[in-house]
């Protein structure tokens, strides 16, 4: 499906794919500025340029949208934690745990959405799902690398990865509601990640 849209007094048509990109960048740029209880079909369309009917028409109305939006949203946030091109399997591992903050810090009300259903909804969405579950899988892929080295220890990757995202998201979450009890949340979010690091490579005993 097409949209017709205004261009220089004629009529244009915009791919359906295109449409949907707008629709979802919009969408992302109305929750960043004014938070999950602005996000509505009427707000989304406005801030894209295009008529309300639109975000029925190409995502199935707010539920669609959400769902598309949280997809996004896990799609970048495997992105961010994807491995990067640093030589030291264990730099590379630090790092992702670095950037998984640092896409939290940058998308705060995107964040929580994926994880704290702040705009309700049903996750049923095939491809939801499968975004959902690579974003962790990809930081079983870090651990991996940096086991592969023997820079850590991890009989079990999945079992590590579970250790590490639980630590990470429990110091992000509480950073983004303002919890933490220390001056410099950075340097506190690195030792933390150094501390998760060094225990990792300690032989296990018993």
């Amino acid at each position: 499906m097409n949209e017709t849209r205004a261009v220089d007094g004629r009529r244009a048509r915009t791919r359906s794919a295109d449409v949907e990109r707008e629709l979802l960048a919009a969408a992302e740029a109305v929750l960043a500025r004014e938070g999950p209880g602005g996000l509505t079909v009427r707000a989304v369309a406005a801030e894209a340029g295009i008529a309300p009917m639109g975000v029925y028409n190409h995502l199935g109305g707010k539920d669609g949208l959400i769902e598309a939006l949280l997809t996004r949203g896990f799609h970048q946030l495997r992105a961010a934690v994807e491995p990067g091109d640093e030589p030291d399997k264990l730099d590379r591992l630090r790092n992702s745990q670095l950037r998984y903050r640092g896409f939290a810090l940058a998308n705060p009300h995107l964040y929580a959405m994926l994880f704290e259903n702040t705009v309700p909804h049903q996750r049923s969405s095939p491809a939801f799902s499968e975004h959902a579950a690579a974003a962790f899988t990809t930081l079983v892929r870090n651990v991996e690398l940096a086991a592969a080295t023997g820079a850590i220890t991890a009989p079990e990757p999945r079992a590590a990865a579970q250790q590490i995202w639980s630590a990470v998201h429990g110091a992000v979450t509480l950073e983004l509601k303002g919890l933490l009890q220390v001056p410099d949340p950075e340097a506190a979010f690195r030792e933390l990640v150094s501390t998760l690091l060094r225990g990792l490579a300690q032989t296990p005993t018993g």
